[in-house]
């Protein structure tokens, strides 16, 4: 099977998107610097890291297929919060999104013959009132060392989600309609 993008990602939940729309796709992961910029809101941010883990891979491989970035971000009252370092910061994290909306903005990215075709989701999610005994106990399960935000919301994660209003896709990590639609663009279909 000939692969019809790059996806410069090593997320498994990104593969299993692609999979899911019957995308083929050969992934070479980007490696960049992931740390937003002072005062960079959380769009700004997620925008900026899938044009430049697209772009990385592009100057790398200077493959003719389209390259795929994305970056997902979770953020509360303005504030980003990414991948936690340390189970202190898992738990602060999952307290601040207890019995609250936040919002989760992926940014995809395709460059296409070097032109950057780009699209953003943006979801809602509210989470219902967790204790401090169920924080710990989902921090054990190891689901939330890898996630943005703490949690995964195709995993055990789910069960904290009272309401979503957005892209389940988009906040598992790549929104499946927005990216399907940057695909058209380049001719490549999904169905």
């Amino acid at each position: 099977m000939t692969a019809t993008i790059v996806l410069a990602s090593a997320s498994p939940r990104r593969r299993e998107l692609l999979r899911q729309i019957q995308v083929r796709y050969k992934v070479v992961a980007a490696s960049i610097d992931e740390t937003p910029a002072p005062h960079e809101d959380p769009i700004t941010h997620a925008e900026r890291l899938a044009h430049a883990k697209a772009l990385a891979v592009w100057q790398r491989t200077r493959t003719a297929l389209p390259v795929l970035g994305a970056d997902t971000v979770v953020a509360i009252d303005g504030r980003i919060l990414g991948k936690p370092k340390t189970q202190a910061q898992a738990l602060e994290m999952l307290r601040r999104l207890s019995g609250r909306t936040h919002e989760v903005f992926t940014a995809v990215c395709l460059l296409h013959e070097g032109r950057p075709l780009r699209a953003l989701s943006r979801s809602k999610v509210r989470f219902r009132p967790l204790s401090d005994e169920e924080i710990l106990a989902y921090w054990e399960t190891g689901e939330p060392r890898d996630k943005a935000g703490a949690y995964a919301i195709q995993g055990l994660g789910a069960i904290f989600v009272q309401h979503l209003e957005g892209s389940f896709s988009g906040v598992m990590g790549l929104p499946l309609y927005e990216t399907a639609e940057l695909l058209r663009q380049t001719g490549i279909e999904v169905l």
